[in-house]
């Protein structure tokens, strides 16, 4: 059994677009940015379903994906296996991430573009640390 720590808290803020990848059942892959990674409990995350036809086509016939979250204040990024279990239409985790969304949409400008269908939560099978892909700005900023 897969548990994520509490050291992917701060990953699954969104400062740092997550990417998700996904495959069809014929293999052919997809990735997209993902608003939102959200921690449900120890051994599920919920993502954004918004407008990725491909991306849900892709999970609703092969379960599987992976996510890269990176974390804001130290870069470390982490990979998660995850397998999709089901959608959520409504209830606190759907609320939750609604209300997210829209103030994510209202300091980008898109607040008529950015509309949440559901809360889709998957099993994470497995968390994979990959190190930094940046390095961090140095004191002082530049």
């Amino acid at each position: 059994m897969t548990v994520m720590t509490e050291e992917l808290k701060p990953a699954m803020q969104g400062y740092i677009p997550a990417v998700l990848a996904t495959c069809s059942k014929d293999g052919e892959p997809n990735a997209t940015i993902v608003s939102q990674v959200v921690w449900v409990d120890d051994e599920h995350v919920a993502l954004s379903f918004q407008f990725f036809n491909k991306t849900i086509r892709n999970v609703r016939e092969n379960p599987y994906a992976s996510v890269l979250i990176t974390h804001p204040s130290t870069l470390e990024c982490w990979s998660l296996d995850l397998r999709y279990d089901h959608s959520e239409t409504e209830g606190p985790l759907f609320d939750a991430m609604d209300m997210q969304l829209q103030a994510i949409a209202s300091m980008t400008g898109m607040a008529d573009v950015f509309k949440l269908k559901a809360s889709d939560v998957y099993f994470v099978e497995a968390v994979t640390h990959r190190g930094r892909y940046f390095e961090p700005l140095p004191e002082g900023g530049s």
